[in-house]
């Protein structure tokens, strides 16, 4: 062995922090593997399934919601991946922006429009301070939503009494309920039929997202509501079957 070889390094520091920058690396590096090995895993089941649904025994096939459900699962799958991709592959993600601004479409014109503007900080001359005026502008849409909001409707009926004889008072009559004295609104007993029949969602999960509204309505209540509803469309269809 010669004697450079047998040398001290002549900068420790410095080699030991290129050292825990490769061990960084590498780390770093065997973590994404490991993720990609499961994504792997996944989408090769979700295949399996997508694959039994297809060519499989009747009795093996998958319906038609596990179909949907394993589409979804590929779908979130390849997204993962397009967005890690976008953090390091700068040119590859402006590609995809320009691909997802021509396939998405246009917006419903029926959906009300919220405009937000969004001014410099600065409107004087970066250059020569002088003010700057207005040469166009770029606009853009995107998709919003107001979660869904629980309210308290109050119903007042103001009485009024007759001053010269005191005798006749008057009062509008309270408008019919659906349940009488009960608590909902004929608005909430139809949204939560809907989310029931409609989107599936049942009555437990209703009352855990309620819940989180602050608002302790059992799963049991919604069950009598439920029931109530149906006994009154049951009883108005009767009664239009006979009249017609």
């Amino acid at each position: 062995m010669s004697a450079a070889a047998n040398q001290p390094p002549p900068d420790i520091d410095a080699l030991e922090a290129r050292l825990a920058a490769a061990l960084a690396e590498r780390d770093t590096a065997i973590i994404e593997r490991d993720a990609a090995l499961r994504q792997n895993d996944r989408l090769a089941h979700l295949l399996r399934q997508l694959q039994r649904m297809q060519f499989g025994r009747r009795s093996e096939k998958l319906d038609p919601d596990q179909f949907a459900l394993a589409l979804e699962d590929i779908e979130q799958v390849v997204a993962a991946r397009e967005a890690a991709d976008d953090k390091q592959n700068k040119a590859a993600a402006a590609a995809r922006v320009e691909k997802r601004r021509a396939s998405r479409g246009a917006l419903p014109a029926h959906l009300p429009r919220v405009h937000v503007t969004i001014e410099p900080e600065d409107w004087n001359c970066p250059c020569c301070r002088s003010p700057m005026h207005a040469i166009g502008a770029d606009v853009s849409e995107r998709l919003d939503v107001v979660p869904a909001q629980f309210r308290v409707l109050v119903t007042h009926r103001p009485k009024y009494a007759c001053r010269a004889c005191e005798e006749a008072v008057v009062q509008a009559p309270a408008p019919e309920r659906l349940i009488k004295g009960g608590l909902p609104t004929e608005a909430m007993v139809a949204s939560v039929l809907v989310s029931k029949y409609a989107w599936h969602l049942p009555l437990y999960r209703q009352a855990q997202m309620l819940g989180a509204q602050g608002l302790d309505i059992k799963r049991s209540t919604l069950a009598f509501w439920v029931g109530y509803a149906a006994a009154e469309l049951r009883r108005s269809l009767s009664a239009f079957a006979n009249s017609s």
